[in-house]
């Protein structure tokens, strides 16, 4: 059975704002992230479809508060707290939150690419 551990995942995104570790079991990606600093996704997501994450997840808030932005409300969750987030979400995320994250591939490769375009200009893409 496919496995991974946060310690055994590459650092594929070292930000100011992020760290990210990522992996692929089959067709899906966990991601660790870890948030040093209070972090509003708003910008990164322009150039997907209505400006937000067009990717669906599954996670769990390790540590710190998670927001998700809908168009008609916000999500707030916490330390302990599991979570779904459908697609058309805008993640505020305060310092110190840690996630660990379970994506569909292909649909996060998709909103990856503009994610990594979009923090490129200020030298936050990935490595």
């Amino acid at each position: 059975m496919p496995r991974t551990r946060k310690d055994e995942a590459p650092l594929l995104v070292d930000a100011p704002v992020i760290q990210g570790r990522y992996v692929d079991l089959d067709d899906y990606t966990v991601s660790f992230e870890t948030f040093p600093a209070d972090t509003d996704a708003t910008e990164v997501f322009r150039g997907l479809p209505d400006d937000r994450c067009q990717c669906p997840h599954w996670g769990l808030v390790l540590a710190g508060r998670l927001d998700l932005r809908y168009r008609d409300h916000t999500e707030t969750y916490r330390a302990g707290d599991a979570y779904y987030a459908p697609p058309g979400h805008v993640p505020v995320v305060a310092a110190g939150t840690e996630t660990v994250e379970f994506s569909p591939a292909a649909a996060l490769r998709r909103t990856t690419e503009v994610v990594a375009a979009n923090m490129a200009p200020a030298g936050g893409g990935p490595r």
